[in-house]
């Protein structure tokens, strides 16, 4: 696998967010994305910038542009300092969330995206990574 671009963005405060969002979107186009996993990973990344910043106090998003072969993808790492997840076997369970983001929580973000792994420790933080691709 080469990773031909890399970046990071703060997601500290809400306007970052909506910056993720049109960087996600950016970035996907570039890696050649189609409109549908275009729309599915802004939307996963979205969720996930958003709980960074009201969950986990702020924190950064992390960018790849990959290619494997004749695939290419976009793999997006959301990391924090903050509490982390207390309970993940909850957080995990489908249809439950806090109410204050999206509604999809993570499992709607984890069907969202290609490849999902999650590292939570309280009092760490946490660091979720996603992957789409063509």
């Amino acid at each position: 696998m080469i990773v031909r671009d890399s970046g990071t963005q703060p997601v500290r405060i809400e306007q970052d967010v909506v910056l993720a969002r049109h960087t996600v979107r950016r970035l996907a186009v570039e890696c050649g994305l189609r409109l549908i996993d275009q729309t599915k990973i802004v939307t996963a990344a979205s969720e996930l910038a958003r709980n960074t910043v009201v969950y986990g106090g702020g924190g950064d998003m992390d960018w790849e542009i990959l290619e494997d072969g004749a695939r290419h993808g976009l793999r997006l790492v959301f990391r924090d300092e903050g509490p982390g997840i207390a309970d993940m076997k909850l957080a995990m369970t489908d249809g439950w969330t806090s109410g204050n983001g999206l509604g999809l929580g993570l499992t709607g973000a984890k069907r969202l995206v290609g490849d999902f792994d999650i590292d939570s420790r309280p009092g760490v933080g946490t660091r979720i990574t996603i992957a789409r691709w063509t």
